[in-house]
């Protein structure tokens, strides 16, 4: 696997890098050369590298400093409260038991003038577990009232948007019903990968640049599952295969494989 080229944007890869090793991320800054050459390591050119740092910036989630004929970056405060909240999510998933209770149901009529602002949305809605059920319609088995309220509130697109809470029909068969906003049997297939791609490492000591090259792939192929695991309740739908096992295994990879990691990511990115 390590060497292997990265089935993943270089944007995202960025954003993947930036909350996995950037510590503390409210004042440490990066130097663009390193992070243009941790990418190369995990399968890209320094042209691919260096635009999608362009783009990252452009999108609000780096800020560059030019100090002479060298570049640094650092975390927008964006970028810090939006790791935050991802890793809320990331550790999270999984961990604890959700009771049937509450769903929320959110429908949304931005226009097209907003296309950005619902784009971002629909990215944070995913996050927060929401699955589209039809045309401007998202349902998730949870009550995110406050999440989804906050949400709408930073984009400013409150007065586009209604949102309700409530409980499926106890008559309905809820994995069906469930199975149109969120794919399960590829979510169950996607758990089973991982613990496949992934369980050979567990216990083993890596050269630092290999622990790094493993852990970047297991944070990023991880990082995935809040966008396509709702967490249905396991009392209305029993959970993914393999789902317990993969984030047993990202948990011990994750904390094992820290050490050696983070030095090499140091030690590519001081300059």
């Amino acid at each position: 696997m390590p060497g292997d080229a990265f089935d993943a944007s270089p944007q995202e890869l960025v954003v993947t890098l930036l909350g996995s090793y950037v510590h503390p991320r409210e004042t440490r800054r990066v130097w663009s050369g390193g992070l243009v050459a941790a990418l190369a390591e995990l399968g890209f050119s320094d042209g691919a590298a260096r635009i999608a740092l362009t783009r990252v910036v452009r999108r609000g989630l780096l800020q560059r400093h030019r100090e002479g004929r060298t570049v640094h970056y650092s975390l927008t405060r964006r970028t810090v409260t939006l790791l935050a909240d991802g890793d809320h999510r990331i550790f999270s998933l999984g961990r604890r038991e959700r009771p049937a209770g509450e769903w929320t149901v959110l429908w949304q009529s931005i226009p097209e003038s907003r296309r950005q602002a619902r784009e971002r949305l629909v990215r944070r809605l995913r996050f927060l577990g929401f699955g589209p059920y039809q045309d401007g319609t998202w349902i998730a088995p949870h009550d995110r009232e406050a999440e989804v309220v906050a949400l709408l509130g930073e984009l400013d697109v409150t007065e586009h948007a209604g949102l309700l809470l409530g409980r499926p029909s106890a008559a309905l068969d809820v994995r069906r019903f469930a199975g149109r906003a969120w794919d399960l049997d590829d979510l169950a297939a996607r758990y089973t990968a991982f613990v496949g791609q992934f369980s050979g490492h567990s216990g083993e000591e890596l050269p630092d640049k290999t622990a790094f090259d493993v852990r970047t792939r297991l944070v990023h192929t991880f990082r995935a599952f809040p966008s396509l695991d709702p967490e249905l309740p396991a009392d209305l739908v029993p959970a993914p295969d393999h789902r317990a096992a993969a984030v047993e295994l990202f948990h011990d990879l994750y904390t094992a494989l820290a050490p050696a990691a983070q030095r090499h990511f140091d030690e590519v990115t001081q300059g």
